[in-house]
């Protein structure tokens, strides 16, 4: 990318000139490094800064490079390249994650795929997915992705569903039931009636709406840039009259130029945009460092804000794999509980099913090995070991018998050997370390409960957000139901943070005031989409990093009001008295430096350790 190498190139000739001049080399090798770097980094803002002018409208791009320029001729060329290198790695940064997210977008259209199966009376018909049309009948072999949403007629299937309701095991789907553009078919075959036309399918509008509220975030600004305008058309304008009223009323001109001069140096917003960056850019490095990767300085600055959470669950609360929670020995079985699990460990060995594996997992040792495995979608296994048919399944007509185990908010499985029911096995997903502890923390810096959006159903939502200490719950949401909750609690005039990890999340992350990726389990698109992304997976980072944004807030209010008071006094000093260039430069430049150095306190490795303890 353009932006990328030449903030690389700026930033490369600034660390030579200033090695040069730091070890004394002679000053025209350090000038010629330091305007080279202007060059390089400055072209492209003051391209931009121009452009503008042509429509009227002067932005802080063209000012900088004016600046830089006004510091360069007097002698104060380190500084100007500060400012450069600074802009220019901004505008990279910006340009990079822009890029990221639509290429994000683009590439979530490959989770549906190109071509469809289609049965007509003549027999099968080979088309684009794009061309499908209401009515028409598509056959989903095993192992194919569903190309349209549509209504089951024939078959039954598991269908993984966790790009578009984040769902973390496969569900059953037969006559009647909904299927997703998108989903993967596990291994039985479906004839699925197209009930939306290709561009209004769910996964469609996950891509639309993501493209939206991107486009919609990629606007906001830092606060100091949103008041650029008015300053720097203030600024233009004072130090035009500064120069020709004088000059008006007989004054010599190169008194006139070097006060004019001076009331550009100390007035210049040098000092503004330091107090800013330093404490915002130490805040990302330090809560880098602690696996929070903070995209940008806005982002930053609104995390600071944030006064309502809300968490995804499978996947983000969760761990998002099921676990074996419980194994339950019928009444007249022949086998003991340990006996039991480890004969349905055998047996599910050569499952590929969730299910199957957190048996497998679960077992301490299984007994014997599986012989004539076989799986029926949608009802279960089936194996011989040790001579028994061992077959795992859903209750079916043993309902009854496992009533009292069976609930709404967990998985049941009955295990008949030799036809007899013998077991009951349950799974459940488990709440992440330290989420009780996030959740907590999170109430107590915004002062409101966190909110459970999930796309499970009510009894599961239920069950673990009172776990995690939750008791405001919205289930059973598709991606433009969570887009609607986070927007509904923004019009009632809520910050929100929104914590998640899916394709079917990405919406809302994009939607919300800050959205918050988990980086080991996120999708390409939630981690493309989301404002930051907490790398090693522990939700207890949330509360930490709101707690240092708000922190780094705190030093930029200071940071402002030390730069302004410099500002004011100097410029009061210039405009009503006699203010020496060389002592406007240096009261200029020790407000930046003193800004610079209060910014950095943040860098400090006791600044991380701090946020997590208030938190």
């Amino acid at each position: 990318m353009p932006e990328v190498r030449w903030a690389a190139l700026a930033t490369a000739l600034f660390g030579l000139g200033l090695a040069v001049q730091l070890t004394g080399g002679p000053a025209w090798t350090y000038w010629a490094l330091y305007l080279a770097c202007y060059a390089a980094g400055g072209w492209e803002p003051g391209q931009a800064g121009l452009l503008a002018l042509r429509e009227r409208r002067l932005d802080v791009d063209l000012l900088m490079v004016v600046a830089a320029l006004g510091a360069a001729s007097i002698g104060q060329v380190l500084d100007g390249g500060l400012l450069i290198v600074i802009f220019a790695t901004s505008g990279a940064l910006e340009a990079v994650a822009t890029r990221r997210t639509e290429e994000s977008v683009r590439g979530l259209l490959d989770h549906a795929p190109e071509t469809a199966t289609v049965l007509t009376p003549d027999g099968e018909r080979t088309v684009e997915a794009q061309a499908l049309a209401v009515g028409d009948f598509v056959l989903v072999r095993p192992g194919e992705r569903i190309a349209g949403d549509g209504v089951v007629t024939e078959g039954c299937s598991d269908v993984e569903q966790a790009t578009i309701t984040g769902e973390p095991l496969p569900v059953t789907r037969q006559p009647g039931d909904e299927v997703f553009a998108g989903t993967l078919n596990g291994r039985g075959a479906l004839r699925v009636r197209v009930t939306s036309p290709a561009t209004e399918t769910v996964l469609a509008r996950i891509v639309a709406m993501v493209a939206e509220a991107s486009a919609t975030k990629s606007r906001t600004q830092l606060f100091v840039e949103r008041i650029e305008q008015r300053y720097s058309v203030g600024m233009v304008a004072a130090t035009v009259a500064l120069f020709v009223v004088p000059l008006l009323l007989g004054a010599e001109l190169e008194s006139a130029l070097l006060r004019a001069m001076t009331f550009m140096i100390v007035a210049s917003p040098c000092a503004i945009v330091l107090a800013t960056m330093p404490p915002l850019l130490s805040a990302i490095a330090t809560a880098g460092r602690h696996g929070v990767l903070v995209k940008s300085a806005v982002v930053l600055e609104r995390l600071a804000s944030v006064d309502r959470v809300a968490f995804d669950k499978t996947g983000t609360l969760t761990e998002g794999t099921p676990q074996l929670t419980s194994v339950h020995v019928l009444p007249g079985a022949p086998l003991a509980e340990d006996e039991l699990l480890s004969v349905a460990a055998a047996a599910e060995a050569p499952s590929e099913h969730p299910l199957g594996r957190a048996v497998v997992a679960a077992a301490k040792q299984p007994i014997g090995t599986a012989t004539d495995f076989t799986s029926a979608p949608g009802h279960g296994i089936s194996a011989r070991v040790g001579g028994q048919l061992i077959e795992i399944g859903r209750p079916g007509a043993t309902a009854p018998l496992v009533a009292a185990r069976e609930t709404d908010d967990r998985t049941v499985v009955v295990v008949r050997v030799d036809g007899t029911p013998a077991g009951v096995l349950g799974f459940a997903d488990r709440l992440r370390p330290g989420a009780v502890h996030a959740v907590a923390a999170v109430r107590a810096l915004t002062g409101s409960t966190p909110i459970l959006l999930t796309g499970d159903g009510p009894a599961v939502a239920r069950r673990l957000a009172a776990e995690a200490g939750i008791d405001d719950v919205r289930a059973g949401l598709l991606p433009e139901d969570k887009v609607t909750a986070v927007r509904e609690l923004e019009a009632a005039g809520h910050r929100v943070l929104l914590v998640g990890d899916g394709v079917n999340d990405a919406p809302a992350l994009a939607s919300a005031h800050v959205g918050v990726a988990m980086g080991r389990t996120g999708s390409d698109l939630a981690l493309d989409t989301a404002d930051a992304v907490i790398t090693r997976d522990e939700l207890t980072t949330v509360p930490a990093a709101i707690t240092l944004a708000r922190r780094a807030h705190r030093v930029v209010v200071a940071n402002l009001v030390i730069a302004a008071t410099f500002i004011a006094v100097l410029v009061a000093w210039d405009l009503f008295g006699t203010l020496p260039l060389p002592l406007g430069v240096a009261g200029h430049e020790g407000s930046t430096v003193l800004v610079g150095l209060n910014g950095l306190r943040l860098l400090r490795s006791a600044a991380w350790p701090r946020a997590t303890v208030q938190s």
